[in-house]
């Protein structure tokens, strides 16, 4: 008789575990040949695949752990295996897909587009990113009312384009017609939004991961742990790929009732065995990611305006500039930092801006309150990651306001208490709030300061992140808050979030401190007033929203 065929995924699945079967018979020995191997050393990770250096055409370079990581993804894209890359928050997932992406098309590999699929906060960053880092990448947005609505309007706008953003909400509104391309490969962001395979947004990214589909490469990127979720692993693996647990009713069986409900180690390590190979999972805490590291990792998360944003932002635009050109000379500075504040307002949140107040909201503001802000929405994602890994987090504003709201919606979200310290908070409850973040194992995990009250004077290293959600248009200023919690007696690396809106006010004010920062830090003096003296036209060029 003929033997039967025996393939990659077979001796995964035999050397992973003890105890495997093949063709229903007990294997109860393996032998691999030095090449085989050496191949399945690599895939259980006992043997690091080679790393890669950044390709010709990738502008940056990627540290030690990076070229590691692209390693890896080249890799298992040659076995055409899935690939899930699960590092820590601010490792650089971003960075290293699109190192691969451009490692492939400076080996002429990248033939057809690649599709992916993300939550709509984090469009923008992916499209910064990519002109920043691989600016030979040609890429396009499906998103918008303007977006090709048939399978042939989308083949033709895709001539030529190698990278394709696009959300989960319209990979599943979309799907005939995104189901028509011949993609190259699939990758999903913040993998963790397919957890629930039953939803329909799941269903819709692990169809287009389908091997049947053609010939595509799928992977998985996301800052959560997935090792040790036993119920979300299945849907993971059935995206990246599907043969190695199986279908639900058999992973049901086998894996998630035993380890659930019984607590059966044996069947979580053999769980393990057969998709580690698959995650690569490194943690800023791992000595050996630490020293390829900064103290202190600066991370921008630009974001879009929501609808509701975008139409008050340019009705604001348009009133205060006709009112600033008719203004008399002494009043225009005013009004200028007025239109400024405004807009920075408007770029967190329409309520702030409108002065809607929670305490005399009904439930449904706080039901829409994330959606009417790009900002909230990828603050809300990030939080996501700092709380499951029992992270705390300093979080600052400018704004007094803006901090009651936010603490009042966040703590409705969390179900736990969120402190804000701000210019009211007396001396007492001041020194409580920073007792209990700093020294109580149950205390808050979420620490809201205003920038002014908060910014000076706090020792507050429990914190290993923080978040600027608005600017304070002065790099000393900020600086000066983000060292409460980078100082002595840190014993985290501290990451620093800052938010900066795409297209509006935010993105031009960011770029002229750059600017500034280069020829001295502390040129701008301590407040913002260096932003009055603009005359209208550098005004208008300054707060226009770009279509961008």
């Amino acid at each position: 008789a003929a033997e039967p065929p025996f393939s990659l995924d077979d001796a995964l699945r035999i050397t992973g575990n003890e105890g495997e079967t093949l063709q229903r018979m007990p294997v109860h020995a393996f032998t691999a040949g030095p090449r085989l191997q050496a191949v399945l050393e690599q895939y259980h990770q006992q043997k690091a695949p080679d790393p890669l250096p950044a390709p010709p055409g990738f502008a940056g370079q990627l540290r030690p752990y990076q070229e590691r990581g692209l390693g890896w993804l080249a890799f298992l894209h040659r076995f055409d295996q899935g690939a899930c890359l699960a590092d820590d928050m601010g490792l650089g997932k971003t960075i290293q897909l699109l190192a691969f992406l451009q490692h492939l098309k400076a080996e002429e590999e990248l033939k057809r587009p690649v599709l992916l699929v993300a939550p709509t906060s984090v469009l923008t960053n992916w499209k910064r990113e990519a002109a920043a880092f691989t600016p030979d990448l040609v890429v396009n947005e499906h998103y918008g009312p303007r977006r090709p609505s048939s399978p042939d309007a989308l083949k033709k706008a895709l001539k030529g384009v190698d990278l394709v953003l696009t959300t989960y909400g319209l990979l599943q509104r979309d799907s005939e017609v995104l189901d028509k391309v011949d993609w190259q490969g699939v990758v999903i962001d913040e993998a963790q939004a397919i957890k629930n395979h039953t939803a329909k947004q799941s269903m819709a990214a692990r169809d287009l991961g389908r091997p049947g589909k053609g010939p595509r490469f799928r992977i998985a990127l996301t800052g959560t742990p997935v090792e040790n979720r036993v119920s979300e692993l299945w849907a993971l693996m059935d995206f990246l790929n599907p043969k190695v647990l199986g279908d639900e009713p058999f992973f049901r069986q086998r894996y998630r009732m035993p380890i659930e409900r019984y607590g059966d180690m044996s069947s979580l390590r053999d769980l393990k065995g057969r998709v580690g190979p698959f995650i690569l999972r490194r943690l800023k805490t791992d000595k050996s990611i630490i020293s390829d590291l900064p103290e202190k990792v600066e991370l921008s998360e630009w974001v879009g305006l929501a609808p509701e944003q975008k139409k008050l932002y340019n009705k604001t635009v348009e009133e205060s500039l006709d009112a600033i050109a008719r203004a008399p000379l002494g009043q225009k500075h005013g009004q200028v930092l007025a239109l400024l504040t405004k807009l920075k307002q408007i770029c967190n949140h329409p309520a702030l801006a409108l002065k809607q107040d929670p305490d005399t909201a009904d439930i449904s503001f706080f039901k829409e309150f994330a959606a009417r802000s790009a900002k909230v929405q990828r603050l809300e994602e990030i939080l996501e990651e700092v709380m499951e890994a029992g992270d705390r987090a300093l979080l600052f504003t400018q704004f007094a306001e803006w901090g009651h709201l936010l603490k009042a919606h966040l703590e409705q979200k969390w179900r736990q208490e969120v402190p804000f310290l701000y210019g009211n908070t007396s001396k007492v409850e001041r020194q409580a709030m920073v007792d209990r973040f700093q020294e109580d194992p149950r205390g808050p995990q979420l620490f809201l300061l205003s920038l002014k009250a908060g910014g000076v004077g706090l020792n507050l290293t429990r914190a290993s992140h923080v978040f600027h959600i608005d600017r304070w248009w002065n790099p000393a200023v900020e600086n000066q808050a983000t060292d409460r919690a980078y100082r002595i007696g840190q014993q985290n690396r501290v990451m620093v979030h800052k938010f900066i809106t795409s297209g509006s006010v935010e993105e031009r004010i960011d770029r002229m401190i750059k600017e500034k920062s280069k020829l001295a830090e502390d040129i701008v003096g301590s407040g913002e007033d260096w932003l009055g003296g603009m005359d209208v036209s550098q005004l208008k060029d300054l707060v226009t929203l770009s279509e961008d």
